[in-house]
């Protein structure tokens, strides 16, 4: 099955789910742990899931990926490394950004969490066999 870019489930989902959280969650949910979880990890969970589909469907645009392919493990590993190392290490260093960018370990655990569950989801959901009109169906 060919990957489906900006009409990916996966990516769908995490669309709603950012709206939900902003829109619905956020202003409802306070202090404890799963407000810890609404306020601090919900968009870092989904950052890869929602990212790359966007990424790759740019990628195929320009000419640069030619395969429908769902994405591939450096596909996935590289935006890992590079959101990890940019918004943790570098942005929350440059003067600008000091008072809104922090860096926190559990942010890049998140990513890391987030793109594991979206390799797992796409690995299962575009190996899964398509179905085809045969004699038995008909």
């Amino acid at each position: 099955m060919t990957f489906r870019y900006l009409k990916d489930p996966l990516f769908l989902f995490c669309v709603v789910l950012y709206f939900v959280n902003r829109l619905v969650f956020k202003p409802l949910i306070h202090g404890g742990i799963v407000g810890a979880i609404v306020h601090g990890s919900v968009n870092d969970l989904i950052c890869l899931p929602f990212w790359i589909p966007i990424m790759l469907w740019m990628m195929k645009m320009f000419g640069w990926r030619t395969s429908d392919k769902p994405p591939q493990a450096a596909e996935i590993l590289l935006p890992l490394l590079c959101w990890s190392w940019y918004f943790e290490l570098v942005l929350p260093k440059v003067a600008y950004f000091k008072r809104v960018a922090f860096s926190d370990p559990n942010d890049i655990l998140c990513y890391t969490i987030g793109a594991c569950v979206a390799a797992l989801f796409w690995n299962y959901y575009y190996s899964r066999p398509t179905k085809t009109a045969t004699s038995e169906n008909i």
